[in-house]
């Protein structure tokens, strides 16, 4: 899983990009693309959908 997420990162900031010429407004926009996309691993869901499914139960139980 790591590997993968590391590739789909690679896809918008390529190895001989210096990482201090990234943005704190590009990453947050691929934070929120990578968190929005569906992932076969999660039953097409999102991460984002998974998280909060998760979250509201935890947060029922309180």
């Amino acid at each position: 899983t790591n590997e993968n997420t590391n590739g789909l990162i690679r896809q918008y900031l390529p190895k001989s990009r210096p990482f201090h010429t990234v943005t704190q407004e590009e990453l947050a926009m691929i934070m929120d693309r990578l968190n929005h996309r569906p992932r076969k691993r999660l039953g097409w869901k999102t991460p984002h959908q998974v998280f909060m499914q998760s979250f509201s139960r935890v947060a029922l139980r309180g």
